[in-house]
């Protein structure tokens, strides 16, 4: 329950921040590449990431940390949100062109932001079992 919680919440807020609020200035932060991107976005596919992710934590927070609140489940989320994005960022930004560090900087705060309520949603969830 708390990974299907939190993916839902990752879904519906990476679609506001990265497909409506932030769009345009995600765009104007990357090198675009003409057909590198799916347009429209394969629907299923972000769904199941989103899932993964929430899942990931759910198992960290609740098999090893034992994080059972939404605070500590936003914080856990953002740091770890925030550093895994950073690494996969800066991986990407060493060997494509489309990477510009203005960009990586803005999709890790986004990747903070929203981790750190995935993971606020993720603890909070797994809290209801010790009410």
């Amino acid at each position: 329950l708390a990974a299907l919680a939190g993916g839902a919440a990752a879904f519906f807020l990476g679609w506001l921040l990265n497909g409506i609020l932030l769009m345009d200035t995600m765009r104007s932060l990357y090198n675009v590449v003409e057909g590198a991107d799916n347009n429209p976005p394969v629907m299923w596919a972000i769904a199941l990431s989103n899932l993964l992710w929430a899942y990931f934590y759910a198992l960290i927070f609740d098999k090893w940390a034992g994080i059972k609140s939404f605070q500590a489940g936003a914080i856990a989320g953002l740091w770890l949100g925030a550093l895994l994005s950073l690494s996969i960022d800066l991986s990407l930004y060493s060997m494509l062109t489309m990477w510009t560090l203005p960009g990586v900087a803005l999709d890790v705060a986004v990747s903070a932001v929203m981790s750190a309520v995935t993971g606020g949603i993720v603890g909070m969830v797994l809290g209801y079992g010790n009410k």
